[in-house]
């Protein structure tokens, strides 16, 4: 039984237990006793006070036995209504209390990690997904149940609060942080997230879900570097499940995996990298690796080289897309080195 439901039950004997006291009072007690004076009688044998009976009770013999009974079952009572009242709330209280602040120290070692604002099924795919890619995140979310449910999958970060006000992100660590997913239930609730986010770290990165279309350009306006539709991805999966069925099995064996987890990953070229100035070849990420190379971005570009040639030279700004494992990212993130590609911050979750 649950601190809480102790609680209940005891609160339940002992209303109870006061009226059982009133009651046998009132009826054994003889015709001169009124109900005040069984309730009055009641409240001093079970708060153990003993003032003295209010009428004399020596020629009530059954109301004496009564009495005495009362006064056993009261101590009773008593012992377990304060046992539960205690572990209400050194169990409860004091424990979340203790908890909260543990979290807050760990969520504020935590750099260039991502923050996760809701826990819907979007969120609890988002976490499932970073804690797999050994990714440092934390979860922001007003209610305390909903926490509660999503860390069914695993110990992880989290912050009770609004996403959408100031304190909530701050102790997030949005200064820190890398990026920032909102996967809240409406539209308005992610725009305010988008809004808040951007006007304390405008350089964060930002990923908004969009239920309607129209949507998007508003979160986009408002800062949003990118708006997912959920209905938009279904359906995209749906026509490739029908006409490239042999592709998006490969990419399920890839997601789902377990023994040994792959993904669509990138690494960015800092300035001062070792890799600047060096050919692909050169720098021989493969085999340094173990990481597929199969795509570059110029830096400050938009459009992608498939394939890129061995002879192709790498500059600083240079986005390198890999199929790899976490260890092989966080393997080619060490090689190009820079603040941004360093070691990153470790979430205890992904332990």
């Amino acid at each position: 039984m649950t601190s809480r439901k102790r609680l209940i039950a005891a609160l339940t004997v002992f209303l109870f237990v006061f009226v059982l006291g009133a009651a046998g009072f009132k009826l054994l007690g003889g015709p001169e006793w009124t109900v005040l004076d069984a309730v009055y009688m009641t409240v001093i044998t079970v708060a153990t006070i003993g003032y003295g009976e209010v009428h004399d009770l020596s020629g009530h013999p059954a109301a004496r036995v009564f009495a005495v009974v009362y006064i056993i079952l009261c101590l009773g009572t008593i012992a377990f209504a304060v046992s539960s009242m205690t572990a209400f709330v050194v169990e409860g209280e004091l424990r979340n209390l203790l908890g909260r602040r543990k979290m807050e120290k760990a969520v504020a070692k935590l750099t260039n990690h991502y923050i996760v604002c809701g826990s819907d099924e979007t969120a609890q795919t988002v976490v499932q997904e970073l804690r797999q890619t050994k990714k440092p995140f934390v979860i922001v979310d007003p209610s305390a149940e909903r926490i509660e449910k999503i860390k069914a999958m695993g110990e992880i970060n989290w912050v009770q609060g609004d996403p959408s006000e100031d304190a909530a992100l701050q102790k997030a660590g949005i200064g820190r942080a890398r990026g920032i997913l909102c996967s809240l239930p409406t539209d308005e609730a992610n725009l305010f997230v988008v809004v808040t986010a951007k006007s304390l770290n405008p350089a964060i990165r930002v990923v908004a879900k969009g239920i309607d279309v129209r949507s998007h350009d508003k979160m986009k306006k408002a800062g949003a570097d990118s708006v997912i539709s959920p209905t938009f991805i279904g359906g995209m999966r749906m026509v490739s499940e029908m006409v490239r069925p042999a592709t998006t099995t490969f990419l399920d064996l890839m997601l789902r995996e377990r023994d040994r987890i792959l993904r669509f990953d990138e690494v960015t070229v800092p300035a001062g990298s070792p890799l600047a100035g060096k050919t692909i070849g050169e720098a021989d990420l493969e085999s340094r690796t173990g990481a597929l190379l199969v795509a570059r971005r110029r830096g400050g570009g938009k459009d992608f080289e498939f394939n890129p040639r061995k002879t192709a030279g790498i500059e600083a700004g240079d986005v390198l897309v890999f199929i790899a494992a976490p260890e092989m990212i966080a393997g080619l993130e060490k090689i190009a080195g820079g603040p941004e590609n360093g070691p990153k911050a470790r979430n205890p979750a992904s332990a």
